[in-house]
C-alpha cells in the first residue's frame, strides 16, 4: 500500500473558523455554520458524488415506506441535509489538522466536568461516575478519547502543553468510567497503529494502553469504583434494547419506522420518562416540559446498524451501508492516523452505542466531518483502482 500525499499543501483555513471550531464543543449550535459549506460537495470526484447520492436518495426513499410517510420525509430531509452539511464542512477543511481547535472546546468541557461534579456532588459524585451538565456520561469518554488522539497526533507538538492536556483527558476518560470509549480507543488506536504509524509510535500505544490495564487492575486505580467498571462484562441492558430495535424494524422492514420516531418502540428506555444526564439526575433536576414532550426522539438503539435498520428499513440502511464501507477504504488508502483512529474508534464503539446519530453534542458531528474529509481524497482511491489501461489494478 502507498500513501497518497497532496498534489500542493493544504491552506489553512480563516482564524475565525479555527475559533469557530474550538467553541463548537462548549456551545453545540455552533455547528449550523457548516450549512454555509454545502456548496463545496460540488468539489468532490465522480465516485464520491454517487456515492454521497445513492445515501441521500435512500434515506428519503426509505421515508416513503414508513408508517407516517409525510412526517418521515421532512425529518429524514432535514437529518440527510444535516449530514451533508458535516460531509461538506470536511471537505471545506480538506484536512484534519484544521480540527484541532476542537481540543481547546473540549479541555474546557473536561474542566466543566470535574468542577460541576466535585462542587454539587463531591468525591462521592466522581466515584458514581464523572458527568458533566450536558455531555452525557458514554458522550464525555468519548470526547476525551477523541482528545487523547488529537494530542498524540498533533505532530510538533509541545510536550509543555501536551502532557497536562493529555493528563486531565486520560483523568476524565478513566472517571467517566465507560467501557465504549474504552473499546473506540484500543480499535481506533491500534487501526491507526497499523496503518500509519511507526512501529515506534505503534508500540508506544500499545504500551500505554497496557499501562493503563495494569493500573486498573493491580495498581492505584484498583478501588477506584469508575476505573473498575471499564472492564465490567455486564451489559447494562443493552441486549433489551437491541430485542426492541429488532421488534420495531420488523413492523417496518423496508423502509423502517422513520427518523427521531423510534422513542415508543425502545420500551426499555422509553418507560423510564424523560432524564436528562445522571449528572443531573442525581442533583434532583429533572426535565423542562418542552424535553419530557419530545425525548423519545433522542432514545437510541444502542447499535449504529440496529439503529438505522430500525428507523429507515433496509433501503436506508444499504444507502449508510455503502457510504461507510466506501470511507472506511478510502481512509485505509490514504492512512491518515487520526481519520483511521475516528472512523474505525467510532465503528467499534458502534457495537454498543449509537453515535453517528446527528444532532449531537458535537462527537457525531465530527465522524461526519472526518468522512467528508475521506471523500475529497477518493479521487487518489479510484485513480489507484483503475490503471492507465481501464484494468483493475
Amino acid at each position: 500500500m502507498t500513501v497518497h500525499q497532496p498534489e500542493a499543501p493544504v491552506s489553512p483555513p480563516p482564524r475565525w473558523v479555527s475559533w469557530l471550531i474550538a467553541l463548537t464543543p462548549i456551545f453545540p449550535p455552533l455547528y449550523l455554520a457548516a450549512f454555509a459549506t454545502l456548496g463545496h460537495l460540488r468539489r468532490l470526484p465522480l465516485t464520491a458524488r454517487r456515492v454521497l447520492f445513492f445515501f441521500a436518495a435512500t434515506q428519503l426513499i426509505a421515508a416513503l415506506f414508513t408508517p407516517q410517510p409525510l412526517l418521515s420525509v421532512g425529518l429524514a430531509a432535514g437529518r440527510t441535509l444535516f449530514i451533508l452539511a458535516m460531509i461538506a464542512t470536511g471537505i471545506y477543511l480538506r484536512d484534519s489538522r484544521y480540527l484541532r481547535p476542537l481540543l481547546w472546546g473540549q479541555l474546557i468541557i473536561f474542566a466543566t466536568a470535574w468542577i460541576y461534579t466535585l462542587s454539587t456532588q463531591g468525591w462521592a459524585g466522581i466515584q458514581a461516575r464523572l458527568g458533566h451538565p450536558y455531555y452525557y456520561v458514554v458522550g464525555l469518554g468519548l470526547v476525551a478519547v477523541v482528545a487523547l488522539w488529537l494530542i498524540v497526533f498533533w505532530q510538533r507538538g509541545s510536550l509543555y502543553w501536551r502532557i497536562p492536556a493529555g493528563i486531565l483527558a486520560a483523568s476524565t476518560f478513566i472517571a467517566a468510567g465507560s467501557r465504549g470509549p474504552l473499546l473506540a480507543l484500543v480499535v481506533g488506536s491500534g487501526v491507526a497503529g497499523i496503518f500509519s504509524l511507526s512501529r515506534r509510535s505503534a508500540l508506544v500505544i500499545g504500551a500505554s494502553l497496557i499501562t493503563l490495564i495494569l493500573l486498573i487492575t493491580t495498581g492505584p486505580l484498583n478501588s477506584f469504583e469508575p476505573a473498575q467498571r471499564l472492564l465490567s462484562e455486564q451489559t447494562t441492558g443493552r441486549e433489551y434494547v437491541w430485542k426492541d430495535a429488532i421488534a420495531a424494524w420488523h413492523n417496518s422492514p423496508v423502509g423502517g419506522i422513520g427518523p427521531f420516531q423510534g422513542g415508543p418502540y425502545l420500551t426499555y428506555l422509553f418507560k423510564d420518562g424523560c432524564q436528562l444526564t445522571p449528572t443531573l439526575t442525581r442533583n434532583d433536576i429533572p426535565c423542562p416540559p418542552l424535553l419530557q414532550k419530545t425525548y423519545g426522539f433522542w432514545l437510541v438503539a444502542h447499535n449504529n446498524l440496529l439503529h438505522w435498520l430500525m428507523e429507515t428499513g433496509i433501503i436506508g440502511t444499504a444507502g449508510l451501508v455503502a457510504l461507510y464501507g466506501f470511507a472506511l477504504i478510502v481512509a485505509i488508502r490514504q492512512r491518515n492516523h487520526f481519520n483511521l483512529a475516528v472512523l474505525f474508534g467510532f465503528s467499534a464503539i458502534g457495537i454498543v452505542d449509537v453515535v453517528i446519530f446527528v444532532p449531537d453534542v458535537h462527537f457525531a458531528e465530527l465522524w461526519w466531518i472526518v468522512v467528508g474529509l475521506q471523500m475529497l481524497d477518493s479521487e487518489n482511491f479510484t485513480d489507484h483502482i483503475l490503471n492507465d489501461n481501464g484494468r483493475v489494478a
